[in-house]
């Protein structure tokens, strides 16, 4: 299976449409979205390791690295979907809107958090400050859980495909390097400040660079 057909297969992707809306459901104008009981599931992978949660299994979609596999073990590549995973079931829970969407990286939902309440503008900084500043995935992982609780209660959604290949590249340092540059780049919103312009915000309302 090829990267483009095993990230269809994600179950964001199989609900959720890239304009950000509900598939519907083959000849009808109902909503397709994804059963509570599955979203339950993924949030039982929340703080556990990669492959020790069997229902999650069913949702897993990366190859199988072999080699990995003999040993007991489950790839880099695995821990990062495993770890969007969950946090998708989480961000997802009790939403009547998608909670993925394509293009929104961390940085710019975290951006339309600080925007949504700017008396909290500096605990919104100092979270995102903890978790940008992380090195091992799993402090990373864990401090991400309280960032989507947030997101969450803002309605703000989040490009899940990016989140998983941003903490598949935060093992290494290079590439962790340049996913904190994107993702402050887009927090703080410097492409559009430089340019003038001024962008729609994920949420839906227009936001400028934080001051």
């Amino acid at each position: 299976m090829s990267e483009t057909e095993h990230r269809t297969q994600r179950i964001w992707n199989k609900y959720i449409a890239t304009d950000g809306t509900w598939h519907r459901k083959e000849g009808t104008a109902a909503e397709k979205r994804p059963p509570g009981e599955d979203l339950a599931l993924l949030r039982r992978g929340l703080s556990r390791p990669a492959g020790t949660v069997l229902p999650m299994f069913a949702f897993y979609t990366c190859p199988v690295d072999d080699f990995a596999a003999r040993r007991g073990e489950v790839s880099a590549e695995q821990e990062a979907e495993h770890a969007a995973l969950a946090l998708f079931g989480l961000h997802q829970q009790s939403k009547e809107r998608p909670m993925h969407r394509g293009g929104v990286s961390l940085g710019r939902a975290m951006r339309a958090l600080r925007h949504h309440d700017r008396s909290s503008s500096e605990a919104v900084d100092s979270r995102f400050e903890q978790a940008f500043s992380a090195t091992a995935p799993e402090t990373l992982h864990y401090r991400l859980r309280g960032l989507i609780t947030q997101l969450k209660g803002i309605d703000q959604p989040l490009d899940y495909d990016r989140l998983c290949e941003d903490l598949y590249a935060w093992r290494r340092p290079p590439s962790r390097s340049r996913v904190r540059r994107r993702w402050g780049l887009d927090y703080y919103g410097w492409t559009q400040a430089r340019s003038g312009k001024t962008e729609a915000s994920p949420a839906g309302s227009p936001t400028t660079a934080p001051s």
